[in-house]
């Protein structure tokens, strides 16, 4: 269990729930608010139901990738993989994990209702539940008022929007938040169950592998004082190996269901440059590139800093385990560009580093110390939010195509 500051927080339960609560909804409020200020300038397309057919808030809510989930809502996934004339596997929906689309064909069918609607409804009260956890999971280690406030600043973030999208971001993050949170307190099998649905959700098991091996680690080494049953040996196994089947699980699904071994790795591959999913290579080349190249290097120099210092001491090694393995896994996997800002979302520990309070006693986490952070970063993530919606999530045709959210 992540060792913790042993005062009481400042709050009952309920009150702080609420406040988070309202914190999340606020921000909300001004992520809906923005996107009916870009909608106008969203022209009718294949995205938004038809050339001829006006755009309405939910059609402008299914762009992009939310287009592929609502296919797999309504048809599946297929059996036979699309091959072009150069014999590489071409898009297709087994790029895209099945949690998110299944449950919202299940809700269209309870209510009636079409994918965008239930999508976007789905995605809004999974980021609900995510604010809620992350809040109880942060606030024992930095106080209630820097809770709120970190919280409120990642319902504010610039691709943030996508929390009410058809997209899997706040499923993601709701299952992320749910994992951690059950691992922080020594819930092995609730953690191995959450596991699993995070590998139908979010290619995100493996760095999740990693904290659960410190979090394991820093229990057995605590053994001689709190002893360790035969059972709760079993159930720590159990979390590791959870995270293993996970991190396995979607492509072995797609290997079962399309006879290629290949099939998800293969799929991946058909939305980048290069011919095979090649681990490092896309963000070396990248690295090169002028624009690009000074973030990419800068960008995890940086989260390093940030995170193994004294300032980041209140995040417990768990939630710096997470840091610095998803990173390094992004750095990993990713064909790092535009999607970039949204992979950013799960890195949440930093905000309470920039925040101030990851260092101080929770004590001293006043709301005067910290708001003087506070409001510039939030005034710079909502300005942040209106140039990602109306640039990258906007989709304006073209015939060399649009920059992707």
């Amino acid at each position: 269990m992540t060792e913790v500051h042993p005062l009481r927080p400042l709050a009952s339960r309920r009150v702080f729930i609420a406040w988070v609560l309202a914190a999340y909804a606020f921000a909300r409020v001004v992520s809906t608010t923005i996107l009916l200020l870009v909608l106008p300038h969203q022209v009718p397309s294949s995205m938004t139901g038809g050339d001829g057919v006006p755009v309405t808030y939910f059609s402008f809510t299914a762009l992009w990738d939310g287009e592929w989930y609502g296919i797999i809502a309504h048809t599946g996934y297929p059996d036979v993989l699309p091959v072009g004339d150069s014999g590489r596997v071409g898009q297709n929906p087994w790029a895209f994990y099945p949690l998110f689309p299944l449950l919202s064909r299940l809700f269209m069918a309870l209510t009636g209702l079409g994918f965008p609607t239930v999508a976007s409804t789905i995605a809004l009260l999974c980021g609900v539940g995510a604010a809620v956890l992350m809040g109880l999971l942060l606030r024992e280690r930095i106080g209630d008022p820097a809770a709120y406030l970190v919280v409120a600043l990642w319902a504010s973030f610039p691709a943030s929007v996508t929390l009410q999208l058809a997209y899997t971001e706040s499923l993601a993050m709701l299952l992320l938040l749910g994992y951690l949170y059950a691992l922080s307190r020594e819930r092995w099998l609730v953690a191995t169950a959450v596991a699993l649905l995070i590998g139908l959700s979010r290619p995100i098991a493996v760095p999740l592998g990693l904290v659960t091996l410190v979090v394991v680690v820093m229990r057995w080494r605590r053994r001689r004082e709190r002893a360790i049953s035969r059972g709760t040996y079993a159930s720590m196994l159990a979390s590791l190996v959870g995270c293993g089947v996970a991190g396995l699980l979607w492509p072995a699904i797609a290997w079962w269901r399309t006879g290629s071994s290949s099939a998800y790795t293969d799929t991946m591959a058909s939305w980048r440059s290069y011919d095979t999913v090649e681990l490092f290579v896309p963000w070396i080349d990248r690295v090169q590139d002028p624009t690009w190249g000074p973030w990419l290097v800068g960008g995890p120099i940086v989260i390093l800093l940030m995170v193994v210092g004294p300032w980041a001491r209140n995040l417990g090694a768990d939630l710096r385990t997470w840091t610095l393995g998803y990173t390094f896994y992004l750095i990993a996997t990713l064909d790092p560009f535009t999607s970039i800002f949204r992979y950013l979302l799960p890195l949440f520990p930093l905000l309470v580093v920039v925040l101030g309070a990851g260092w101080a006693d929770r004590r001293g986490n006043t709301w005067r110390r910290l708001l003087w952070r506070f409001v510039p970063l939030l005034v710079v993530f909502v300005a942040g939010q209106y140039w990602w919606t109306d640039v990258l999530w906007r989709y304006v045709p073209s015939p060399t195509g649009d920059y992707p959210p």
